[in-house]
């Protein structure tokens, strides 16, 4: 059982299908981050594509995401939890702070290297993620 922060989540009962959903939104996301040439395009799918895995895993578990301040760490951090993987947190987290600082701190640049390898991570969250799904389908 998950513990949830009601201030960051609620129970919610999902249909199969919604599950499905939010994981093909992630899948989609992915997609786009791999195809695209703009590094910072593909950099922010990247991260997207990793918080749409942690929203498929917690519905998978019955928990809705609330949108509100802070939540992006929190499903961070429920994503690493429920895969056991502390590296998921550690670079989910430098891949939310550098988002933030593009966002509002007026751009960053990001290296080729920096989007294969962040990638590469998210590819692996997210078919860790695809896999319990299917395991349970």
């Amino acid at each position: 059982m998950i513990k949830i922060e009601d201030k960051y989540f609620e129970k919610f009962a999902f249909a199969k299908q919604q599950i499905q959903n939010h994981l093909m939104n992630s899948l989609k996301d992915l997609s786009i981050a791999i195809k695209v040439d703009i590094l910072d395009v593909k950099f922010n799918y990247a991260y997207t594509s990793l918080l749409k895995a942690g929203i498929a895993l917690l519905s998978f578990h019955g928990v809705r995401v609330k949108s509100v301040p802070g939540h992006q760490v929190k499903i961070i951090q429920k994503l690493a939890q429920l895969l056991n993987d502390s590296s998921i947190e550690e670079l989910g987290n430098i891949m939310r702070s550098k988002r933030n600082l593009d966002f509002y701190g007026g751009g960053i640049e990001i290296t080729e290297k920096e989007c294969r390898s962040y990638i590469k991570f998210v590819e692996g969250v997210v078919n860790k993620v695809g896999g319990i799904l299917k395991a349970h389908d």
